[in-house]
């Protein structure tokens, strides 16, 4: 379990009660995390938010927090957060599985599912293998094919795509004050260091059997989803049987504030010209990690989720 996991309390947003659900899935439980509008609201719409590779559900506050009246489920995806205790493989229809047991049991219909980085990638073979369990997709900075070259090994994909991201998963920290500092120095965050990104971060440790503490999301499981979602085949089928409203947004910067950011401009185009069905919207100003951890990101993004909702 991660090593400093905030309260009930700490966790609600206004708008929003904040409660936890472990769901039986495949080799474990999944955990989940749920804001309910607070006070209640019948018949409250769902949104399924779906985080990033090393991510956690703890991504989602902000967003949240443009969602009133929504009930927003967000889950650890098997391998991060609660759930890296998860047995079995992971890769895009695993994840897929996982999502459609907990609408199950939380007894959700459809959902405007949302799904950042990794977790966009997730979003699109989710609607793929269970179309009814989806009415709109919102694709934030994921879910299209990345520029990589072909017959890169799985340690060059990694390094490739994520760089310094990966190379974290290896280290060890004395306690969630000199993790926190690690992240202090990154130059993603500068302008946006909250309380809430601390929590996210806090919640990211485990110990590592050893006395120190490492990020929840092993190396060899992020290896294991960047070479599916990049050369397996669950993304292609996905997209080419796509029949869902589709809406992206894209950052300008990376993962370490870098232009062009994950998407060089030249690369979305192509893709998206073999997707018009897809609607592209870039936001300026913002990196792969602030389009939703930063309440400016996150205004933007809850926006777009607000409309799709109103659609659905």
């Amino acid at each position: 379990m991660p090593g400093a996991e905030p309260s009930t309390t700490d966790l609600a947003r206004a708008g929003h009660s904040y409660r936890t659900a472990d769901i039986p899935v495949s080799g474990g439980a999944l955990r989940v995390g749920i804001w309910d509008p607070d006070p209640a609201v019948a018949d409250a719409p769902d949104v399924l938010l779906i985080h990033g590779v090393t991510s956690s559900h703890l991504a989602w506050p902000f967003v949240v927090d443009g969602l009133p009246g929504v009930r927003a489920i967000a889950p650890d995806l098997r391998g991060r957060g609660a759930s890296n205790t998860l047995e079995g493989p992971a890769g895009m229809s695993a994840h897929a599985a996982d999502l459609a047991a907990a609408l199950d049991a939380l007894g959700i219909e459809r959902a405007v599912v949302v799904g950042h980085s990794m977790g966009a990638f997730v979003a699109v073979v989710l609607a793929h293998r269970y179309p009814e369990r989806v009415s709109r997709l919102v694709l934030v900075d994921g879910g299209l094919p990345l520029d990589v070259p072909a017959g890169l090994s799985t340690d060059e994909l990694v390094a490739g795509i994520l760089g310094p991201t990966a190379a974290r998963l290896s280290m060890r920290f004395a306690d969630p004050g000199e993790y926190i500092e690690f992240w202090r120095r990154h130059p993603a965050f500068r302008a946006d260091w909250t309380p809430e990104l601390e929590q996210y971060l806090a919640y990211d440790l485990v110990d590592d059997g050893h006395g120190a503490l490492r990020p929840a999301t092993s190396y060899d499981t992020t290896a294991d989803d960047t070479r599916d979602m990049n050369t397996g085949g669950a993304l292609p089928a996905a997209l080419a049987g796509l029949q869902h409203p589709v809406r992206m947004v894209t950052a300008p910067r990376g993962l370490q504030d870098e232009p062009p950011g994950l998407y060089a401009p030249e690369h979305l185009a192509r893709v998206l010209a073999a997707h018009p069905e897809i609607a592209h919207e870039r936001l300026e100003g913002l990196n792969h990690y602030t389009i939703v951890m930063s309440p400016a990101g996150a205004d933007i993004v809850a926006a777009v989720v607000r409309e799709e909702l109103a659609r659905a």
